[in-house]
């Protein structure tokens, strides 16, 4: 009788055994598997599908939502000004919007050889800490570049130098596949010109970062906590060579070490805390939660500069932008249920991929929306850090999270990326040109991984990739 109801539980799942009963394999698609964000899924598929609010907002609160998306959209411009409710922008800083690093609410890209900004990318900067340094560390996460603070910015008002230009190249190296395939990698190396306050402190440590995509945010921020370290192993005790472990970060509300969640290395806590650090750190505004310019101590035409008041963005502005931001729905998976997208979902799982790309989560009754709150999402990380082997590091450690780890990305809109931005780059840095290039720079714990698809002949390569264009 167990077994009767072990196999109809399977197929109504649309799974089926296999021969030597052990693992599921995917027949059909599970029931609501492509509302990707339960009712707060959207279903446009098109450049603006990152853009819209969640499906399950009601008119009123659509208001809301446009008017958080008016800040977020619309530039800041320098002070003194007449527009009084958007000024104070730098003087340093990497764009004058937030739409500018995520492009219609999207993924940033690395600048070609010959661009003069770097704009949706930025380079983080630190050097080295001590045990001396344990007080910083706990509450910064990283010991800031002495002369240029903990990100570069390429830009600045008139008046005011600055700090530097990035230029990127890149190396290349061949990866083979089974079959006699090779896929070319290319693996970019920064270089920091034109500095204008001095040189960088010698042991300096740079990581390029591009801008994430916007969408889904507000409903990570609500997974229970458990259920996120329900994942971790960090011992690796289940042998599976898998060893997820959280980050944890200061959280300046509540002034505590709480659990990481956004940002590539989940360095913070709250969307609140990283919309506010992207605030100081891209534009140079403040804000009551970050109420200190980002001029450092060598820079004084930026320290002599005019501001916009403190703070420059007002508590009701950094609300709105939060709703904003918790509120860009999930658009919904295509194909769910064609042979090659369940051919390629059955590899991903045989390859092991969801032991990072956690598939499904539930989120908190109590969520900080009540839009967000009950909803069966299928987000694909598990928010947690894993090492992803020496070919990914940045050698730049962030809080807990070590050179060679990086939290896992979301996979929900992936498929969209080139409708969406036009593009398709993948990675922290936007190394990779395509989603098998970014497999293939898999390394450390997901090494394992790595092989099983460097094992599947064309066929299968094109299934996966169905797959995880259909996300």
């Amino acid at each position: 009788m167990f077994v009767l109801h072990r196999i109809a539980l399977l197929l109504a799942l649309g799974l089926s055994l296999t021969a030597c009963d052990q693992a599921p394999r995917f027949t059909q698609a599970e029931p609501g598997e492509a509302l990707s964000a339960g009712s707060a899924t959207v279903r446009r598929t098109d450049q603006n599908a990152f853009s819209l609010p969640s499906a399950n907002l009601s008119p009123l609160r659509r208001l809301d939502f446009s008017v958080g998306n008016s800040f977020f959209r619309n530039p800041w411009v320098t002070s003194p000004a007449t527009t009084t409710a958007r000024d104070g922008l730098g003087p340093l800083l990497n764009t004058n919007a937030c739409q500018n690093c995520h492009i219609k609410d999207g993924r940033g890209h690395p600048p070609a050889p010959d661009a003069q900004s770097t704009v949706s990318m930025l380079v983080r900067l630190s050097i080295p800490a001590g045990i001396e340094h344990a007080a910083i560390i706990q509450r910064l996460g990283v010991l800031a570049e002495p002369t240029y603070g903990s990100q570069l910015q390429d830009m600045a008002n008139p008046g005011t130098a600055p700090e530097g230009k990035v230029r990127i190249s890149y190396s290349t190296q061949l990866v083979n596949f089974a079959d006699g395939l090779q896929v070319e990698l290319r693996k970019p190396s920064l270089t920091i010109s034109q500095l204008n306050y001095g040189a960088l402190h010698p042991d300096t440590q740079l990581s390029a970062r591009i801008a994430p995509p916007m969408i889904g945010l507000g409903l990570l921020e609500a997974i229970p906590e458990s259920a996120i370290l329900a994942n971790a192993d960090p011992e690796d005790l289940n042998g599976d060579g898998i060893s997820g472990r959280a980050n944890r970060v200061w959280d300046r509300v509540q002034q505590r070490t709480v659990l990481g969640r956004f940002g590539w290395k989940a360095g913070q806590p709250t969307l609140n805390q990283q919309n506010a650090e992207a605030f100081a750190n891209d534009m140079g505004l403040t804000s009551t939660l970050i109420p200190q310019d980002n001029c450092r101590e060598a820079q004084l035409d930026c320290r002599s500069a005019p501001h916009g008041g403190e703070p420059e963005v007002s508590d009701n502005i950094l609300a709105s932008v939060l709703f904003y931001t918790r509120n860009l729905g999930v658009p919904a998976r295509r194909d769910v249920d064609t042979p090659a997208v369940l051919a390629g979902k059955n590899l991903f799982y045989q390859a092991g991929c969801q032991g990072c790309h956690a598939v499904q989560f539930s989120t908190a009754a109590n969520a900080a929306e009540p839009e967000l709150a009950n909803q069966s999402i299928r987000p694909y990380t598990d928010l947690l850090l894993h090492d992803m082997g020496p070919g990914l590091a940045d050698n730049r450690p962030e809080f807990l999270a070590s050179g060679q780890e990086w939290r896992t990305p979301p996979l929900w809109g992936v498929g969209l990326t080139e409708a969406v931005n036009g593009h398709s780059q993948f990675l922290h840095d936007g190394r990779a040109r395509n989603l098998l290039e970014a497999i293939l720079w898999h390394g450390g714990e997901a090494e394992a991984a790595k092989q099983q698809v460097l094992s599947f002949n064309a066929d299968e390569r094109n299934a996966l990739l169905a797959f995880l264009n259909s996300l």
